[in-house]
Protein backbone atom coordinates (compact mmCIF):
# COMPACT_ATOMS: atom_id res chain seq x y z
CA UNK A 1 0.00 0.00 0.00
CA UNK A 2 1.20 3.50 -0.83
CA UNK A 3 2.03 6.15 1.91
CA UNK A 4 -0.19 9.05 1.98
CA UNK A 5 1.73 12.14 0.57
CA UNK A 6 -0.40 13.67 3.08
CA UNK A 7 1.03 12.06 5.67
CA UNK A 8 4.19 12.11 4.74
CA UNK A 9 3.87 16.35 4.36
CA UNK A 10 2.26 16.27 7.69
CA UNK A 11 5.38 14.24 9.54
CA UNK A 12 7.81 16.49 8.12
CA UNK A 13 5.49 19.94 8.27
CA UNK A 14 7.76 22.96 10.51
CA UNK A 15 10.82 20.38 10.27
CA UNK A 16 12.90 22.82 7.44
CA UNK A 17 16.43 21.68 6.28
CA UNK A 18 16.74 24.94 5.05
CA UNK A 19 18.19 23.94 1.86
CA UNK A 20 16.71 25.20 -0.84
CA UNK A 21 18.54 26.44 -3.51
CA UNK A 22 16.92 28.90 -5.85
CA UNK A 23 19.92 28.37 -8.53
CA UNK A 24 18.06 27.48 -11.74
CA UNK A 25 14.75 25.95 -9.58
CA UNK A 26 11.64 24.86 -11.78
CA UNK A 27 8.39 24.18 -10.66
CA UNK A 28 9.16 20.73 -9.74
CA UNK A 29 11.98 21.21 -8.28
CA UNK A 30 10.64 23.77 -5.76
CA UNK A 31 8.02 21.70 -4.84
CA UNK A 32 9.89 18.47 -4.35
CA UNK A 33 11.73 20.64 -1.65
CA UNK A 34 8.85 21.94 0.16
CA UNK A 35 6.81 19.00 -0.34
CA UNK A 36 9.26 16.78 0.98
CA UNK A 37 9.93 19.02 4.02
CA UNK A 38 13.52 20.03 2.72
CA UNK A 39 12.33 23.50 2.96
CA UNK A 40 9.11 25.94 3.70
CA UNK A 41 7.44 27.87 1.47
CA UNK A 42 9.33 30.41 3.78
CA UNK A 43 12.48 29.12 3.26
CA UNK A 44 11.83 29.14 -0.85
CA UNK A 45 10.52 32.95 -0.71
CA UNK A 46 13.18 34.16 1.54
CA UNK A 47 15.86 32.81 -1.05
CA UNK A 48 14.91 34.52 -3.78
CA UNK A 49 14.25 38.08 -1.79
CA UNK A 50 17.95 37.42 -0.47
CA UNK A 51 19.18 37.16 -4.15
CA UNK A 52 17.22 40.13 -5.01
CA UNK A 53 18.55 42.41 -2.14
CA UNK A 54 21.99 41.04 -2.55
CA UNK A 55 22.36 40.66 -6.30
CA UNK A 56 19.82 43.02 -8.31
CA UNK A 57 22.82 45.73 -8.55
CA UNK A 58 24.00 43.18 -11.29
CA UNK A 59 21.04 43.82 -13.47
CA UNK A 60 18.78 46.39 -12.16
CA UNK A 61 16.02 44.77 -12.99
CA UNK A 62 13.66 44.85 -10.27
CA UNK A 63 11.17 47.76 -10.12
CA UNK A 64 9.21 46.80 -6.70
CA UNK A 65 9.18 44.02 -4.39
CA UNK A 66 5.51 42.92 -2.82
CA UNK A 67 4.98 43.26 0.58
CA UNK A 68 2.26 39.92 0.59
CA UNK A 69 4.76 37.80 -0.29
CA UNK A 70 6.28 36.42 3.57
CA UNK A 71 2.53 37.07 4.54
CA UNK A 72 1.31 33.99 2.15
CA UNK A 73 4.22 32.19 2.61
CA UNK A 74 3.77 31.86 5.50
CA UNK A 75 -0.19 31.56 4.95
CA UNK A 76 0.90 28.14 3.47
CA UNK A 77 3.16 27.29 6.00
CA UNK A 78 0.48 27.25 8.39
CA UNK A 79 -2.14 25.65 5.94
CA UNK A 80 0.57 22.30 5.32
CA UNK A 81 1.40 21.83 8.99
CA UNK A 82 -2.15 22.04 9.69
CA UNK A 83 -2.73 19.39 7.07
CA UNK A 84 -4.89 22.21 5.41
CA UNK A 85 -3.32 23.02 2.13
CA UNK A 86 -4.81 22.90 -1.11
CA UNK A 87 -2.51 21.63 -3.75
CA UNK A 88 -2.70 23.63 -6.83
CA UNK A 89 -0.30 23.84 -10.13
CA UNK A 90 1.11 26.48 -8.32
CA UNK A 91 1.42 25.99 -4.93
CA UNK A 92 4.23 28.72 -3.14
CA UNK A 93 6.53 29.44 -6.75
CA UNK A 94 7.62 32.48 -6.66
CA UNK A 95 6.82 34.92 -9.79
CA UNK A 96 7.85 38.45 -10.79
CA UNK A 97 5.57 40.19 -12.86
CA UNK A 98 5.88 42.79 -15.75
CA UNK A 99 5.01 46.25 -14.38
CA UNK A 100 2.88 46.60 -16.94
CA UNK A 101 0.59 43.69 -15.20
CA UNK A 102 -2.12 45.79 -12.73
CA UNK A 103 -1.76 44.15 -9.17
CA UNK A 104 -3.96 45.61 -6.36
CA UNK A 105 -1.12 45.11 -3.73
CA UNK A 106 1.70 47.52 -5.53
CA UNK A 107 1.57 50.34 -8.35
CA UNK A 108 1.53 49.62 -12.32
CA UNK A 109 4.00 51.88 -13.49
CA UNK A 110 4.87 50.64 -16.74
CA UNK A 111 8.37 52.01 -15.73
CA UNK A 112 7.19 55.60 -16.59
CA UNK A 113 7.59 58.34 -13.66
CA UNK A 114 4.10 59.98 -14.33
CA UNK A 115 2.45 56.63 -13.54
CA UNK A 116 4.54 55.86 -10.45
CA UNK A 117 1.68 56.68 -8.01
CA UNK A 118 -1.07 54.91 -10.28
CA UNK A 119 -2.76 51.94 -8.21
CA UNK A 120 -5.05 49.21 -9.54
CA UNK A 121 -7.97 48.40 -7.28
CA UNK A 122 -8.16 44.79 -8.50
CA UNK A 123 -5.62 42.51 -10.37
CA UNK A 124 -5.21 42.13 -13.87
CA UNK A 125 -7.07 38.71 -14.62
CA UNK A 126 -4.06 36.77 -15.67
CA UNK A 127 -3.01 37.66 -12.43
CA UNK A 128 -5.77 36.68 -10.37
CA UNK A 129 -5.45 33.16 -12.18
CA UNK A 130 -1.63 32.78 -10.78
CA UNK A 131 -2.85 33.91 -7.51
CA UNK A 132 -5.51 31.13 -7.86
CA UNK A 133 -2.93 28.78 -8.61
CA UNK A 134 -0.86 29.33 -5.49
CA UNK A 135 1.92 31.80 -7.42
CA UNK A 136 3.37 33.78 -5.16
CA UNK A 137 4.17 37.36 -6.26
CA UNK A 138 7.63 38.68 -4.94
CA UNK A 139 7.02 41.98 -7.24
CA UNK A 140 7.59 43.52 -10.68
CA UNK A 141 10.47 43.76 -13.25
CA UNK A 142 11.79 46.85 -14.72
CA UNK A 143 10.83 46.92 -18.69
CA UNK A 144 11.21 49.24 -21.92
CA UNK A 145 9.11 52.63 -20.49
CA UNK A 146 5.65 51.60 -21.32
CA UNK A 147 7.02 48.43 -23.72
CA UNK A 148 7.75 50.74 -26.36
CA UNK A 149 10.90 49.74 -27.38
CA UNK A 150 13.08 46.73 -26.74
CA UNK A 151 16.17 48.52 -24.64
CA UNK A 152 14.81 47.97 -21.21
CA UNK A 153 15.30 51.58 -20.19
CA UNK A 154 12.62 53.35 -18.17
CA UNK A 155 12.62 56.50 -16.56
CA UNK A 156 11.16 54.74 -13.44
CA UNK A 157 13.89 51.69 -13.31
CA UNK A 158 16.91 53.22 -15.13
CA UNK A 159 18.35 50.73 -17.64
CA UNK A 160 18.44 47.29 -17.09
CA UNK A 161 21.36 45.33 -17.59
CA UNK A 162 22.44 42.21 -19.62
CA UNK A 163 23.32 39.51 -17.09
CA UNK A 164 25.42 37.96 -19.16
CA UNK A 165 27.24 40.82 -20.77
CA UNK A 166 27.26 44.43 -18.64
CA UNK A 167 27.91 46.11 -21.72
CA UNK A 168 24.70 45.01 -23.58
CA UNK A 169 20.69 45.35 -22.80
CA UNK A 170 18.74 42.29 -21.99
CA UNK A 171 16.58 42.62 -24.95
CA UNK A 172 13.26 43.96 -24.48
CA UNK A 173 10.67 45.18 -23.52
CA UNK A 174 10.31 42.82 -20.99
CA UNK A 175 13.96 43.06 -20.31
CA UNK A 176 13.56 43.14 -16.38
CA UNK A 177 11.86 39.89 -16.53
CA UNK A 178 14.34 37.97 -18.57
CA UNK A 179 17.74 39.52 -16.76
CA UNK A 180 15.54 38.30 -13.19
CA UNK A 181 14.69 34.79 -14.40
CA UNK A 182 18.20 34.48 -16.00
CA UNK A 183 19.85 35.18 -13.09
CA UNK A 184 17.09 33.03 -10.71
CA UNK A 185 14.93 35.94 -9.17
CA UNK A 186 12.39 34.18 -8.90
CA UNK A 187 11.00 30.79 -10.38
CA UNK A 188 9.44 31.78 -13.27
CA UNK A 189 8.47 35.63 -15.22
CA UNK A 190 5.59 37.15 -17.16
CA UNK A 191 5.90 39.70 -20.21
CA UNK A 192 3.61 41.19 -22.74
CA UNK A 193 4.65 41.40 -26.52
CA UNK A 194 3.23 43.95 -28.92
CA UNK A 195 6.28 43.25 -31.31
CA UNK A 196 8.79 41.20 -29.91
CA UNK A 197 8.90 41.73 -26.26
CA UNK A 198 8.39 37.99 -24.77
CA UNK A 199 10.66 36.48 -27.45
CA UNK A 200 13.91 38.97 -27.16
CA UNK A 201 14.61 38.90 -23.30
CA UNK A 202 13.83 34.82 -23.60
CA UNK A 203 16.71 35.44 -26.63
CA UNK A 204 18.97 37.87 -24.93
CA UNK A 205 19.07 35.54 -21.82
CA UNK A 206 19.38 32.38 -22.84
CA UNK A 207 15.43 31.43 -21.93
CA UNK A 208 11.86 30.07 -23.26
CA UNK A 209 9.04 31.92 -23.78
CA UNK A 210 5.14 31.58 -25.34
CA UNK A 211 3.66 34.10 -27.40
CA UNK A 212 0.29 32.59 -27.24
CA UNK A 213 -1.95 32.88 -30.10
CA UNK A 214 -3.72 36.71 -29.76
CA UNK A 215 -7.35 35.09 -27.78
CA UNK A 216 -5.94 32.68 -25.68
CA UNK A 217 -4.96 34.58 -22.62
CA UNK A 218 -6.59 38.22 -21.50
CA UNK A 219 -4.91 41.21 -22.28
CA UNK A 220 -7.16 43.17 -19.78
CA UNK A 221 -5.24 44.66 -16.59
CA UNK A 222 -2.24 45.09 -18.97
CA UNK A 223 -1.03 48.55 -19.78
CA UNK A 224 -1.87 48.43 -23.30
CA UNK A 225 -0.81 49.57 -26.95
CA UNK A 226 -1.90 47.76 -29.44
CA UNK A 227 -5.24 45.73 -29.60
CA UNK A 228 -4.14 43.94 -32.64
CA UNK A 229 -0.44 43.18 -31.46
CA UNK A 230 -0.19 42.85 -27.75
CA UNK A 231 -0.44 39.81 -25.91
CA UNK A 232 0.76 38.36 -23.04
CA UNK A 233 2.79 35.06 -21.49
CA UNK A 234 5.62 33.55 -19.53
CA UNK A 235 8.74 33.31 -19.53
CA UNK A 236 11.05 30.55 -17.68
CA UNK A 237 14.02 28.70 -17.89
CA UNK A 238 12.49 25.38 -18.84
CA UNK A 239 10.10 24.54 -21.25
CA UNK A 240 7.76 22.43 -18.68
CA UNK A 241 7.26 25.81 -16.53
CA UNK A 242 6.42 27.68 -19.56
CA UNK A 243 4.21 24.91 -20.04
CA UNK A 244 2.47 24.98 -16.57
CA UNK A 245 2.60 28.89 -16.66
CA UNK A 246 0.80 29.41 -19.87
CA UNK A 247 -1.88 26.98 -18.49
CA UNK A 248 -2.80 28.88 -15.34
CA UNK A 249 -2.71 31.68 -17.47
CA UNK A 250 -4.72 30.72 -20.18
CA UNK A 251 -7.63 29.35 -17.38
CA UNK A 252 -8.91 32.77 -17.28
CA UNK A 253 -10.62 31.61 -19.86
CA UNK A 254 -13.45 33.86 -21.90
CA UNK A 255 -13.62 37.79 -20.38
CA UNK A 256 -16.05 40.11 -22.29
CA UNK A 257 -13.01 42.76 -21.13
CA UNK A 258 -11.19 41.49 -23.65
CA UNK A 259 -12.90 40.23 -26.50
CA UNK A 260 -10.21 38.17 -28.64
CA UNK A 261 -10.95 36.03 -26.04
CA UNK A 262 -14.07 34.89 -27.74
CA UNK A 263 -11.84 33.51 -30.29
CA UNK A 264 -10.69 30.79 -29.10
CA UNK A 265 -12.22 27.66 -30.40
CA UNK A 266 -13.75 24.09 -28.87
CA UNK A 267 -11.05 21.73 -27.57
CA UNK A 268 -8.35 24.23 -27.29
CA UNK A 269 -10.12 26.23 -23.64
CA UNK A 270 -8.76 24.00 -20.31
CA UNK A 271 -6.23 22.47 -21.99
CA UNK A 272 -3.01 21.34 -20.43
CA UNK A 273 -0.15 22.48 -21.92
CA UNK A 274 2.31 20.54 -19.63
CA UNK A 275 0.87 17.32 -20.41
CA UNK A 276 1.80 15.06 -23.21
CA UNK A 277 5.37 17.09 -23.61
CA UNK A 278 7.13 14.71 -24.21
CA UNK A 279 4.73 12.46 -26.26
CA UNK A 280 5.66 14.24 -29.39
CA UNK A 281 8.91 13.50 -31.81
CA UNK A 282 10.85 15.63 -34.03
CA UNK A 283 11.39 12.17 -36.46
CA UNK A 284 9.11 13.27 -39.77
CA UNK A 285 8.44 16.82 -38.35
CA UNK A 286 9.00 19.74 -41.01
CA UNK A 287 10.31 22.87 -40.54
CA UNK A 288 10.40 25.88 -42.85
CA UNK A 289 13.40 28.21 -42.60
CA UNK A 290 13.01 31.83 -42.99
CA UNK A 291 16.08 32.56 -45.03
CA UNK A 292 14.66 36.89 -45.26
CA UNK A 293 14.89 36.16 -41.51
CA UNK A 294 19.04 36.35 -41.52
CA UNK A 295 21.52 38.44 -41.90
CA UNK A 296 23.91 36.64 -43.77
CA UNK A 297 26.74 39.32 -44.08
CA UNK A 298 29.84 38.06 -41.63
CA UNK A 299 30.61 39.92 -38.71
CA UNK A 300 30.82 39.96 -34.89
CA UNK A 301 27.30 40.73 -34.48
CA UNK A 302 25.56 38.51 -36.99
CA UNK A 303 28.19 35.20 -37.52
CA UNK A 304 27.11 34.13 -33.87
CA UNK A 305 23.85 34.46 -34.84
CA UNK A 306 23.73 32.27 -37.85
CA UNK A 307 26.47 29.62 -36.26
CA UNK A 308 23.77 28.74 -33.70
CA UNK A 309 20.88 28.39 -36.29
CA UNK A 310 22.97 26.32 -38.59
CA UNK A 311 24.04 23.85 -35.61
CA UNK A 312 20.48 23.42 -34.59
CA UNK A 313 19.83 22.81 -37.85
CA UNK A 314 21.95 20.22 -38.28
CA UNK A 315 20.85 18.63 -35.07
CA UNK A 316 16.99 18.79 -36.29
CA UNK A 317 18.37 16.70 -39.39
CA UNK A 318 19.75 13.83 -37.12
CA UNK A 319 16.93 13.72 -35.35
CA UNK A 320 14.66 12.97 -38.30
CA UNK A 321 13.45 16.72 -38.72
CA UNK A 322 13.11 18.10 -42.59
CA UNK A 323 14.36 21.33 -43.07
CA UNK A 324 12.54 23.65 -45.66
CA UNK A 325 14.34 26.58 -46.89
CA UNK A 326 11.73 29.60 -47.59
CA UNK A 327 12.75 31.99 -49.76
CA UNK A 328 9.57 33.64 -50.35
CA UNK A 329 10.65 37.77 -51.05
CA UNK A 330 7.53 38.25 -48.68
CA UNK A 331 9.33 37.47 -45.53
CA UNK A 332 11.56 40.64 -44.91
CA UNK A 333 11.32 42.12 -41.50
CA UNK A 334 11.36 45.24 -42.41
CA UNK A 335 9.00 45.53 -45.22
CA UNK A 336 6.39 43.79 -42.89
CA UNK A 337 7.54 46.34 -39.99
CA UNK A 338 5.15 49.16 -42.36
CA UNK A 339 2.11 47.40 -41.14
CA UNK A 340 2.66 48.01 -37.58
CA UNK A 341 -0.39 48.94 -35.86
CA UNK A 342 0.65 50.87 -32.48
CA UNK A 343 0.72 54.41 -34.04
CA UNK A 344 -3.49 53.76 -35.05
CA UNK A 345 -4.26 51.86 -31.88
CA UNK A 346 -2.21 53.53 -29.11
CA UNK A 347 -3.39 56.70 -27.56
CA UNK A 348 -7.31 54.88 -28.15
CA UNK A 349 -6.35 51.64 -25.93
CA UNK A 350 -4.03 54.12 -23.27
CA UNK A 351 -6.62 56.74 -23.06
CA UNK A 352 -9.35 53.94 -22.12
CA UNK A 353 -6.60 52.25 -19.76
CA UNK A 354 -6.21 55.17 -17.67
CA UNK A 355 -10.19 56.46 -17.24
CA UNK A 356 -10.92 53.30 -16.17
CA UNK A 357 -12.86 53.29 -13.18
CA UNK A 358 -10.65 50.47 -11.63
CA UNK A 359 -7.63 52.28 -11.79
CA UNK A 360 -6.89 54.70 -8.57
CA UNK A 361 -4.10 56.38 -7.10
CA UNK A 362 -2.44 59.80 -9.10
CA UNK A 363 -2.00 59.09 -12.74
CA UNK A 364 -2.89 61.27 -15.85
CA UNK A 365 -6.24 60.55 -17.64
CA UNK A 366 -5.13 60.42 -21.37
CA UNK A 367 -1.69 59.75 -23.42
CA UNK A 368 -1.26 63.37 -24.84
CA UNK A 369 -1.41 64.41 -20.75
CA UNK A 370 1.22 61.69 -20.00
CA UNK A 371 3.32 62.97 -22.67
CA UNK A 372 3.28 66.99 -21.44
CA UNK A 373 4.41 65.46 -18.24
CA UNK A 374 8.08 65.11 -19.99
CA UNK A 375 8.39 62.05 -17.24
CA UNK A 376 9.98 59.49 -19.78
CA UNK A 377 12.55 58.67 -21.71
CA UNK A 378 13.16 59.72 -25.00
CA UNK A 379 14.37 56.95 -27.55
CA UNK A 380 14.24 58.27 -30.74
CA UNK A 381 13.08 54.86 -32.47
CA UNK A 382 10.08 54.46 -30.73
CA UNK A 383 8.99 58.64 -30.19
CA UNK A 384 8.87 59.19 -34.01
CA UNK A 385 5.56 57.21 -33.77
CA UNK A 386 4.56 58.20 -30.44
CA UNK A 387 4.09 61.36 -32.08
CA UNK A 388 2.04 59.94 -34.69
CA UNK A 389 -0.01 58.55 -32.31
CA UNK A 390 -0.88 61.42 -30.50
CA UNK A 391 -2.79 62.90 -33.17
CA UNK A 392 -3.81 59.47 -35.11
CA UNK A 393 -6.25 57.11 -34.34
CA UNK A 394 -8.20 53.82 -35.86
CA UNK A 395 -10.34 56.55 -37.81
CA UNK A 396 -7.32 57.06 -40.31
CA UNK A 397 -8.19 56.30 -44.03
CA UNK A 398 -4.57 54.49 -43.61
CA UNK A 399 -5.47 52.51 -40.99
CA UNK A 400 -8.36 50.01 -43.54
CA UNK A 401 -5.34 49.68 -45.64
CA UNK A 402 -3.03 48.20 -42.95
CA UNK A 403 -5.67 46.19 -41.74
CA UNK A 404 -5.79 44.80 -45.38
CA UNK A 405 -2.04 44.38 -45.52
CA UNK A 406 -2.27 42.00 -42.09
CA UNK A 407 -4.98 40.17 -43.47
CA UNK A 408 -2.83 39.62 -47.14
CA UNK A 409 0.21 38.31 -44.82
CA UNK A 410 -1.95 36.37 -42.71
CA UNK A 411 -3.33 34.02 -45.52
CA UNK A 412 -0.15 34.20 -47.04
CA UNK A 413 1.78 32.82 -44.03
CA UNK A 414 -1.48 29.83 -44.16
CA UNK A 415 -0.36 29.16 -47.66
CA UNK A 416 3.16 28.78 -46.89
CA UNK A 417 2.35 26.19 -44.31
CA UNK A 418 0.39 24.07 -46.71
CA UNK A 419 2.42 24.54 -49.80
CA UNK A 420 5.31 22.91 -47.60
CA UNK A 421 3.24 20.64 -45.41
CA UNK A 422 5.12 22.18 -42.05
CA UNK A 423 4.13 21.65 -38.78
CA UNK A 424 6.60 25.01 -37.81
CA UNK A 425 8.43 27.78 -39.35
CA UNK A 426 12.08 28.28 -37.73
CA UNK A 427 14.15 31.90 -37.64
CA UNK A 428 16.41 33.14 -35.32
CA UNK A 429 14.82 35.99 -33.19
CA UNK A 430 17.59 38.35 -33.58
CA UNK A 431 19.41 38.70 -36.74
CA UNK A 432 21.85 40.05 -34.28
CA UNK A 433 23.53 38.98 -31.34
CA UNK A 434 21.67 41.51 -28.46
CA UNK A 435 23.02 45.15 -28.66
CA UNK A 436 24.59 47.24 -26.68
CA UNK A 437 23.69 49.56 -23.97
CA UNK A 438 23.32 53.43 -25.64
CA UNK A 439 22.13 51.93 -28.80
CA UNK A 440 19.20 53.82 -30.79
CA UNK A 441 17.33 50.75 -31.18
CA UNK A 442 17.14 47.03 -30.62
CA UNK A 443 17.87 46.02 -34.07
CA UNK A 444 17.67 43.18 -36.43
CA UNK A 445 14.63 41.66 -34.50
CA UNK A 446 12.65 39.20 -36.18
CA UNK A 447 8.98 39.34 -33.83
CA UNK A 448 6.83 41.27 -36.30
CA UNK A 449 5.34 38.22 -38.17
CA UNK A 450 3.84 36.40 -35.57
CA UNK A 451 2.86 39.85 -33.80
CA UNK A 452 1.01 41.00 -36.93
CA UNK A 453 -0.54 37.85 -37.74
CA UNK A 454 -2.00 36.91 -34.24
CA UNK A 455 0.08 33.64 -34.62
CA UNK A 456 1.77 31.87 -31.58
CA UNK A 457 5.34 31.65 -31.12
CA UNK A 458 7.66 29.25 -28.67
CA UNK A 459 11.08 30.91 -28.36
CA UNK A 460 14.03 28.51 -27.21
CA UNK A 461 17.66 29.20 -26.63
CA UNK A 462 20.23 27.62 -29.53
CA UNK A 463 23.60 29.23 -28.60
CA UNK A 464 25.83 31.76 -27.07
CA UNK A 465 28.45 34.05 -29.46
CA UNK A 466 32.28 33.23 -27.93
CA UNK A 467 33.00 34.35 -24.55
CA UNK A 468 34.73 37.54 -24.63
CA UNK A 469 36.10 40.23 -21.49
CA UNK A 470 32.70 41.26 -21.29
CA UNK A 471 31.10 38.45 -21.33
CA UNK A 472 32.79 35.45 -20.23
CA UNK A 473 30.00 32.54 -21.25
CA UNK A 474 29.13 34.18 -24.54
CA UNK A 475 26.26 36.33 -25.03
CA UNK A 476 22.65 34.38 -25.39
CA UNK A 477 21.12 33.43 -28.51
CA UNK A 478 17.40 32.47 -29.34
CA UNK A 479 15.56 30.85 -31.94
CA UNK A 480 11.44 31.11 -32.66
CA UNK A 481 9.40 28.09 -33.27
CA UNK A 482 6.31 29.68 -35.17
CA UNK A 483 2.55 27.50 -35.71
CA UNK A 484 -0.52 28.08 -37.33
CA UNK A 485 -3.43 29.57 -34.77
CA UNK A 486 -3.76 27.24 -31.93
CA UNK A 487 -1.35 25.38 -32.12
CA UNK A 488 0.84 25.85 -28.70
CA UNK A 489 0.73 22.48 -27.75
CA UNK A 490 2.28 21.32 -30.85
CA UNK A 491 4.94 23.94 -30.17
CA UNK A 492 5.77 22.83 -26.92
CA UNK A 493 6.53 19.22 -27.50
CA UNK A 494 8.70 20.46 -30.86
CA UNK A 495 10.22 22.72 -27.90
CA UNK A 496 10.44 20.15 -25.34
CA UNK A 497 12.43 17.92 -27.97
CA UNK A 498 14.85 20.86 -28.71
CA UNK A 499 15.38 21.13 -24.71
CA UNK A 500 16.55 17.49 -24.88
CA UNK A 501 19.33 18.11 -27.24
CA UNK A 502 21.28 18.82 -24.13
CA UNK A 503 21.74 21.57 -21.87
CA UNK A 504 22.30 24.69 -23.77
CA UNK A 505 21.27 27.23 -21.41
CA UNK A 506 24.21 28.79 -19.20
CA UNK A 507 23.83 30.70 -15.68
CA UNK A 508 25.33 33.64 -15.88
CA UNK A 509 28.57 33.59 -14.14
CA UNK A 510 28.34 35.84 -11.48
CA UNK A 511 24.83 34.56 -10.46
CA UNK A 512 26.45 30.89 -9.49
CA UNK A 513 27.13 32.99 -6.05
CA UNK A 514 25.43 31.35 -2.97
CA UNK A 515 23.65 33.92 -1.04
CA UNK A 516 22.83 33.28 2.75
CA UNK A 517 19.00 33.22 3.50
CA UNK A 518 18.26 35.95 5.69
CA UNK A 519 15.79 36.15 8.25
CA UNK A 520 13.12 38.91 6.78
CA UNK A 521 10.47 40.39 9.30
CA UNK A 522 9.05 41.97 6.46
CA UNK A 523 9.57 42.52 2.56
CA UNK A 524 12.84 44.62 1.68
CA UNK A 525 12.34 47.68 -0.45
CA UNK A 526 13.96 47.53 -3.74
CA UNK A 527 14.83 51.23 -5.09
CA UNK A 528 15.46 51.18 -9.09
CA UNK A 529 18.69 52.68 -10.26
CA UNK A 530 17.70 55.53 -12.38
CA UNK A 531 21.14 57.44 -12.35
CA UNK A 532 22.30 54.66 -14.79
CA UNK A 533 20.21 55.90 -17.82
CA UNK A 534 22.50 56.36 -20.42
CA UNK A 535 23.56 59.51 -21.80
CA UNK A 536 21.75 58.99 -24.99
CA UNK A 537 18.54 58.59 -23.18
CA UNK A 538 17.92 61.60 -21.46
CA UNK A 539 14.37 62.67 -20.02
CA UNK A 540 12.30 65.28 -21.82
CA UNK A 541 10.45 66.89 -24.88
CA UNK A 542 9.17 65.01 -27.40
CA UNK A 543 10.98 65.73 -30.62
Amino acid sequence: MRTSPVLCLTALAGKSLATFDPREATIASTHHDIYTGLATCRDVVTSFLSRIEKLNNHTNAIIALDPAALDLADEFDEKLAANNATYVPLSCIPILLKDNYDTASIPTTGGNLDLSKSQPSIDAPAVAALKKAGAIILGKANLHELALEGLSVSSLGGQTINPYDYTRTPGGSSGGTGAAIASSFAVFGTGSDTVNSLRSPASANSLFSCRPTRGLISRAGIVPISYTQDVIGPIARSVGDVATALTVMASVGYDASDNATSLVPAGIEGTDYALGLSAGSLKGKRFGLLEGFFNRTASNETSPVNQAMANITAKLHRAGATVVPITDSLYNATAILKLDTQRYEYREEMNAYLQRASLGGEHPETLNELYASKKFVVIPSQYEYVNTALVSSTGNATYNTVQAGIQNLTLALQRTFTAHDLDAIIYPEQKNIVVPIGSASQSGRNGILAALTGTPVVTVPVGFSPASATAPRGIPIGMEILGRSWTEALLLQIAWQIEQFGSIRRIPEWAEEVVDIKTYDAVPSITPNRGNINAAYPLGNLA
